[in-house]
């Protein structure tokens, strides 16, 4: 049991209304009861919030002030999603306890183990790999040949990261995504396709997660890079030779072809899909269900298939749903 105002010193922030409330759970509207703390990002959530059964809401100063005669009391912050992703991380589950290594994992003798490290049952760490301190690997997690996996990183159960890739610190893989899968390379001779060798790597760089299921295909030749801080969604897929800038986020069921460059804080909505061997400046925004089949220049904004600028792309909407209507007045014009 926690009191608002004892939230409100972990993260920084303050309260209007009684500090005193009992608090022993965080939950979203749907799913709150008089102990709840819930949260609200905007003026619509916030009256949702007031409504609701809820002890306090978690908000911010600019959002409270549109609304006149709160009763409830609020917590308040300058950013209502950080100060709620900070309480989250305190309430998360420890980590698995460490040193650990267990009976069912196989571990190459010549494979570097850092301090700290936890090994899950049916664990595969293969030759000369290198695992760094205070990672985890869970159940059913493998590292290849030669790999590298930096410190404080984490393979969920049935995450890979296989022959010679390497990730940096603090990388997550969540369940089942696949850092270092061949890539889709074939050549079509004598009426039948011959695979193409694929005998490079995949880095992916500081503070990368991959989602659920996802993959990372390795380059042909050379390295398929993933920037520091990008965070990729679950079901992904990320073509071989791929070039991904820092801090860009892609959201589920997104699909890179081979040899695209993506730039910087890159944002890409869910189901969109981009052509293999264009370039993406940094800094843009996709919509999703986009298809991006040529080059993006720096801080575009678009959707559509294929792809233009977004303002664009909402005019044409626009003119098809009112095809109709035109059709009707032109053939009544016809008529006549």
């Amino acid at each position: 049991m926690t009191t608002l105002a004892e939230y409100a010193e972990r993260i920084g922030g303050t309260v209007a209304g009684d500090g005193g409330v009992a608090i022993d759970r965080i939950a979203a509207i749907d799913d709150v009861d008089d102990r709840s703390l819930t949260f609200a990002t905007d003026e619509r959530y916030l009256r949702l919030a007031l409504l609701s059964r809820a002890a306090a809401v978690l908000t911010e100063p600019e959002i409270a002030k549109k609304i006149e005669g709160v009763r409830k009391p609020l917590l308040l912050a300058s950013s209502a999603r950080a100060a709620l992703a900070q309480l989250l991380k305190a309430m998360e589950a420890p980590r698995p306890p460490a040193p650990y290594r267990d009976p069912s994992a196989v571990v190459d003798p010549s494979a570097r183990i850092g301090p700290d490290v936890h090994i899950g049952p049916l664990v595969g760490v293969g030759p000369g790999s290198e695992i760094g301190a205070g990672c985890v690997l869970l159940t059913g997690a493998v590292v290849g040949t030669e790999a590298r996996l930096g410190a404080g990183s984490i393979l969920h159960p049935r995450a890979m990261l296989l022959d010679r890739c390497v990730a940096g610190e603090r990388v997550v893989l969540q369940a089942g995504a696949v850092v270092g899968s061949d890539g889709f390379g074939y050549v079509f001779v004598d009426g039948r396709f011959s695979k193409i060798p694929q005998i490079g790597n995949v880095v992916l760089g500081d503070d990368v997660e991959i989602g659920a299921n996802s993959c990372v295909d390795r380059a042909q030749t050379g390295s398929t890079s993933i920037g520091t801080g990008t965070k990729i969604d679950n079901l992904v897929q990320i073509g071989h030779n791929c070039q991904i800038g820092k801090h860009s986020a892609f959201a589920a069921l997104c699909g890179i072809a081979g040899s695209a460059k993506v730039g910087d804080y890159v944002l890409m909505g869910g189901e969109s899909a981009m052509n293999g061997h264009i370039t993406v400046g940094s800094r843009v925004r996709i919509a999703g269900n986009t298809m991006v089949w040529g080059d993006v220049p720096d801080g575009a904004s678009i959707s559509g298939a294929p792809a233009q600028n977004h303002r664009d792309e909402l005019r044409q909407q626009v003119w098809l749903r009112n095809l109709g209507k035109l059709n009707e007045r032109v053939s009544a014009l016809e008529r006549r």
